[in-house]
């Protein structure tokens, strides 16, 4: 259990005992403690943590300037000729809050990730491994000090020590502590399910592993180091953003400059120098300055809640901008597994007959296929026959004969199978059932012809079933603007088919191993954004070659590193939902970009008019006409627009943690939705935010106390005189 230490854990920390799999356990304050957030939030004052945020360095460089004049304003005597100790002092404030509501954004996502983290953290804690030696004897080691190449055996009731691929044996993992998913997985030597996972827990079956990654490098290193956000680099889109606003705010800042020099050139106007730290740091896109990290990590931390772990933010952030997806047919668009859907007679062969001989070829038949017959002919009525031991010879499939079936004590023998296997064994088929096997096979369908003593009695069809919903989901990429093709290893009637009743919009056939990789070089090459799914040795090229490469778990060590993304639930259709993550983390950067934009031209409305009125020449003609919300103070004005630009940081908080909510919608409405709700909604907001602020300003004003400590701060600033 999380945060409890067993005595037999404490022992081995401290390392009296050598107990195999023993965990240690230390508690921890949790991450995602008020008292821990706001610590961190402090602490992200250091310089060396704010310059890597532009917009928000210019405003921490700002603060700090502010901060020496308003508490030494003799220390600039050119500057401080307009000193107003009360008013600078409020200034400083609200920019300080500007940084730090601007920090507890980060803190409170870095948190979440960290949460997660630590609970990662004590799945792997304390494992010991018994290594297997050169000379093949065996030695407990922790599994701190093995290295890649080494050799451990995993036996019930232990967890795997480290990264592997099972390399004799085979043996029933949890993964649930990883995964989340209760139904345990089966992992052998040889084909595609050799791979195994540091932390996770064997519960039968005793199995060699050969060791793939070293302490720090692992698969559950990478998920602590990503949810904690270690070394994450900004994605190329969030890379863009901040140059767009890093380019925004030096125009700004020449802007500004400019209006200063020609207000002292003209001497029409005279501007104290907080009043044009406000004026700048309210012009500039300090809202989205402030959120973009929060944004980016809880991105990541969504696509961890969904038990998708992302290599990197660029990935999530490229699943948003998809143009193309490649999804396998079988295990993703279909169940994977065919089942029995109707019978069909032959002439002169009664319907009972027909569901007997099905149920006797299919009842000792423990295939997906062999089963779904049996179900269908329970479900037709079929009658039942007792066989006793001795009466009857299972025929099983094999290569050589390619069907099965059933011969019953007195020599009949009942078989199932394709066609042409049928015909091959002697089988007489009626012309009409040969018809009727072209035209299933032209709906997608797999006719098998049952016979009873060479003779075909009728056929059986069985159908790959499409999932529930993937035809919605479909549909939604579509109207998205992202093309799906589908790639299957079935012949071109039943890929056309599965088509047809999925909505893909497009479908490739009979597909061999390196056909993914051929599909993703074609789109590629031609300017668009590609995604796919895989878990095999084979699937790798492709999955390493696509923008967005969503490897299974359960899928080979190969796959896992060339994809960017591994799903824990081993689920294919999450890439639908990787899509969705990806668009809303896109789309929640633009709608708060679009608001932050929004907001400062509200707030130039506010500090403009309130520069001419502090200088006397409030009816300056256009000036009045500015002045929409009828401010009369012109430092009250400033203040109320600077604090509405600190406060409106923690009020969008949840929006950038939890992202906007996102439908399926083209992007012409997603743009228009964007510009009424976040473009018109952070102009109207704004302008009401700063108005009730100023009122309320105005009425402290009248306080007493509020008057009594503005008379105090006087006599205490500035700290050794003008």
């Amino acid at each position: 259990m999380i945060g409890e230490v067993s005595d037999s854990a404490a022992r081995v920390a401290m390392g009296s005992v050598s107990e195999p799999g023993a965990r240690v356990s230390v508690r921890r304050i949790p991450h995602t403690s008020p008292r821990r957030v706001l610590v961190e939030s402090f602490t992200m004052f250091d310089p060396r943590k704010q310059v890597l945020y532009p917009v928000m360095f210019c405003v921490y460089v700002l603060f700090w300037f502010l901060l020496v004049l308003t508490l030494f304003p003799s220390v600039f005597p050119d500057l401080a000729k307009t000193y107003n100790a009360n008013y600078f002092l409020w200034v400083t404030i609200i920019l300080f809050l500007t940084l730090w509501f601007a920090n507890l954004s980060t803190a409170i996502a870095e948190a979440q990730g960290r949460a997660r983290a630590d609970a990662l953290r004590e799945i792997r804690s304390g494992i010991r491994a018994r290594q297997i030696l050169p000379d093949g004897t065996e030695k407990w080691v922790s599994s701190d000090i093995l290295h890649v190449g080494d050799t451990v055996e995993i036996r019930p009731g232990e967890p795997v020590p480290m990264d592997g691929d099972v390399i004799r044996g085979a043996a029933l993992i949890d993964e649930s502590m990883m995964t989340g998913e209760s139904d345990p997985v089966t992992r052998e030597s040889g084909g595609d399910k050799t791979s195994v996972l540091g932390g996770t827990r064997v519960l039968q079956g005793t199995a060699r592993v050969r060791v793939t990654a070293a302490r720090g490098q692992s698969f559950l290193d990478r998920m602590i180091r990503l949810v904690e956000g270690q070394g994450r680099e900004p994605t190329p889109n969030e890379l863009a953003l901040l140059v767009l606003l890093s380019a925004l705010t030096i125009a700004l800042f020449i802007v500004v400059i400019s209006f200063i020099y020609l207000a002292n050139y003209t001497t029409i106007v005279t501007i104290d120098l907080a009043t044009i730290v406000a004026l700048f740091v309210c012009l500039m896109p300090t809202t989205i300055g402030a959120l973009l990290p929060a944004i980016g990590i809880s991105g990541i931390n969504r696509t961890a809640e969904a038990n998708i772990i992302a290599k990197s933010g660029k990935a999530v952030e490229a699943a948003g901008d998809l143009d193309v997806i490649i999804l396998d047919k079988t295990g993703t668009i279909t169940v994977g597994n065919r089942f029995a859907v109707q019978f069909v007679t032959a002439p002169g062969v009664t319907a009972g007959e027909l569901v007997e001989a099905a149920l006797l070829s299919s009842s000792l038949d423990d295939t997906p296929e062999g089963r779904s017959i049996v179900r269908l002919a329970a479900r037709r009525n079929a009658p039942t026959r007792r066989l006793e031991p001795g009466q009857f010879k299972v025929l099983p499939f094999t290569v050589e004969r390619p069907m099965s079936g059933i011969v019953l004590a007195d020599g009949t023998e009942i078989y199932k199978g394709a066609l042409k296997t049928i015909e091959a064994y002697g089988a007489s088929i009626a012309p009409e059932l040969r018809t009727a096997a072209a035209r299933a096979s032209g709906e997608g369908m797999t006719p098998l012809a049952i016979t009873s003593g060479k003779r075909a009695l009728g056929l059986v069809y069985l159908k790959d079933v499409v999932k529930p919903g993937i035809k919605d989901r479909l549909r939604e990429l579509k109207l998205m603007g992202i093309h799906t093709i589908m790639c299957t290893g079935d012949n071109r009637l039943t890929a056309a088919a599965i088509a047809r009743e999925s909505g893909v919009d497009e479908f490739v056939a009979e597909a061999k191993p390196e056909t993914k990789l051929t599909l993703v070089e074609r789109e590629k090459s031609k300017g668009r954004l590609v995604a796919m799914t895989g878990d095999g040795t084979n699937d790798a090229p492709a999955l390493a070659r696509a923008d967005v490469g969503l490897a299974m778990n359960s899928g080979t060590g190969a796959a896992k590193e060339a994809g960017n993304m591994v799903d824990l639930d081993n689920d294919p259709t999450k890439l639908i939902e990787v899509v969705s993550i990806g668009k809303q983390l896109l789309i929640t950067r633009g709608a708060l970009t679009t608001f932050s934009i929004t907001n400062d031209v509200a707030k130039y409305f506010a500090i403009i008019p309130a520069i001419f009125i502090a200088s006397g020449v409030a009816t300056l003609p256009g000036i009045e006409l500015m002045n929409v919300l009828g401010l009369t103070n012109p430092q009250l004005a400033v203040l109320s627009a600077l604090l509405f630009n600190a406060i409106i940081i923690p009020f969008l908080i949840p929006l950038a943690l939890v992202g906007v909510p996102f439908r399926p919608r083209s992007a012409i409405d997603l743009l228009r939705r964007n510009l009424l709700v976040y473009g018109f909604g952070g102009l109207v907001s704004a302008f009401v935010g700063i108005k009730l602020i100023y009122l309320l300003l105005e009425w402290v004003a009248t306080f007493p106390v509020y008057q009594a400590l503005g008379t105090a701060v006087g006599h205490v600033l500035p700290l050794g005189g003008l």
